[in-house]
């Protein structure tokens, strides 16, 4: 977490207690797009194939995990904290949780999570397939900065 994120959260809880489980980072391909989203209360749910958190030794996110959200100037822009985490095959998504993406119509999802894992995965050498596993995350707006 770079110095303007851990001084974002610092300051956001200051003399309170602070949760343990924080971790900073930005979305996909358009992160200053779906920042706004997740400021504006559009997008309220994320997903991530679940092989990459294999690959990178990354725990799965809990429903005691805050994040911090940057935008694509690694800035911090909001505090989220996931409220759901399920494991679901990519073409098991429902419209409503694609919806809650807020990134258009159950096919516009489709459309733009079919390229994006095609292109985080095709670099490592995975293969996509529409029956992957995706960590699917449903999240609250804790706070916008300022």
């Amino acid at each position: 977490m770079n110095q303007a994120a851990k001084s974002y959260w610092e300051n956001y809880w200051g003399d309170k207690e602070r949760p343990a489980s924080v971790s900073a980072w930005m979305f996909g391909d358009t992160p200053d797009e779906l920042a706004q989203l997740v400021i504006e209360e559009k997008k309220t749910a994320t997903c991530s194939a679940h092989v990459l958190y294999e690959l990178e030794n990354e725990p799965l996110p809990t429903t005691e995990d805050y994040s911090i959200i940057l935008n694509s100037k690694e800035e911090p822009v909001a505090i989220i904290k996931t409220t759901a985490v399920s494991i679901v095959p990519m073409n098991e998504v429902t419209e409503e949780f694609a919806l809650a993406e807020g990134e258009g119509s159950y096919e516009e999802w489709k459309e733009i999570h079919d390229r994006y894992f095609r292109s985080e995965l095709l670099p490592r050498g995975i293969e996509f397939s529409e029956d992957m596993l995706l960590v699917c995350e449903r999240f609250t707006l804790i706070d916008v900065k300022k």
